[in-house]
């Protein structure tokens, strides 16, 4: 939804039509302007034709229906991903994409394997909100709304800035979405300016760094970025963000079988996060090309040994394996 737009093309009607649009688009989550009835029919024909409401896209379940994925085409032909979570205790989290593809090659992501096309703009990351809001409502009635939202898709965030923090701001917006900060977050590969200019946003939005390695060494094989952004540059830019914001970040681990799973590995890990406000968040590996997910056992033992550390731990089991949602692992076939 092109906010810009929509008030452009609204601009010689009465101030209160534009309420009433917001309302039908980001609470009634409408489709179609054809559906909203309190709006002259010339208007309607107005808004479907300038400002339409249709997002083309197909959904993907997992069996057990905890897991939607949306594989969403763009204006331009290129498709991107977005995943909704159903969690146990009526929380419903959306993961959005913040580009098409990403720059960064990590070597554990399907997103950074099809490399990088462009930036979404705010109103294309809003569309993927709104796309699967609107499933929700139609298909779990009895807990139909998105409580939680997280910039973890495809792409790095603090690379695309701008646009991320307006559709930010959207969501955000009591006249819009409403959805409380506290409810946001924002995952980065580590890019040291942007977790500078989140400090600065004076908004409660959450932090989360994808480490993914206890040492430089093995994190610059996972993840080229290390060589630019080191796990030290990283730790301090994190220091920095908490003595501005007073704010708790989240250390993203994936547990990737025989590669980073080692007790050794989790000594390490315990000397880098061994620090107030920092939390490790132990995710199961979706498995996407060369690395498999940790064993059951060895995530436990690793666990454990944090734990032992002194160290905030907590553990985040895989989602949606059976229809490949780890993001970029369709739209990354799609766009080549």
């Amino acid at each position: 939804m092109d906010i810009k737009l929509l008030k452009t093309t609204l601009k010689n009607e009465p101030n209160f039509r534009f309420k009433q649009t917001q309302k039908a688009v980001f609470t009634d989550l409408i489709d179609d302007w054809s559906k909203v009835t309190s709006l002259p029919i010339n208007l309607r024909e107005k808004l479907n034709k300038e400002v339409p409401l249709f997002i083309n896209g197909e959904i993907y379940k997992s069996k057990d229906e905890k897991t939607i994925k949306a594989l969403i085409e763009l204006k331009d032909g290129l498709k991107i991903e977005a995943v909704l979570m159903r969690h146990k205790n009526g929380r419903n989290t959306a993961c959005l994409s913040s580009q098409v593809g990403c720059p960064l090659g990590c070597g554990f992501c399907a997103t950074g394997m099809a490399g990088f096309k462009r930036n979404l703009t705010a109103a294309e990351i809003v569309n993927q909100y709104l796309f699967l809001a609107r499933f929700l409502k139609n298909s779990f009635k009895e807990k139909n709304k998105i409580t939680n939202v997280v910039y973890m898709g495809m792409g790095e965030p603090f690379l695309n800035y701008e646009n991320v923090m307006s559709s930010v701001k959207i969501l955000n917006d009591k006249e819009l979405i409403g959805l409380g900060a506290r409810h946001i977050s924002i995952s980065t590969a580590g890019i040291t300016e942007g977790i500078k200019k989140l400090a600065n946003e004076n908004m409660q939005i959450n932090l989360a760094v994808s480490l993914h390695a206890p040492t430089d060494k093995l994190r610059s094989v996972l993840m080229p970025i290390n060589k630019r952004y080191s796990i030290e540059k990283v730790l301090d830019a994190v220091e920095r963000y908490i003595e501005k914001t007073g704010r708790r970040v989240m250390f993203e681990y994936l547990m990737i079988k025989d590669v980073n799973d080692s007790p050794k590995d989790a000594k390490k890990l315990a000397t880098l996060m061994k620090r107030p406000l920092f939390l490790v968040n132990l995710i199961s590996y979706n498995p996407t090309n060369k690395f498999e997910p940790s064993l059951s056992p060895s995530v436990k033992r690793f666990k454990d040994i944090l734990e032992k550390e002194g160290v905030a731990v907590t553990q985040r089991h895989s989602f949606g394996r059976d229809i490949k949602a780890a993001c970029g692992q369709l739209a990354g076939k799609k766009n080549k």
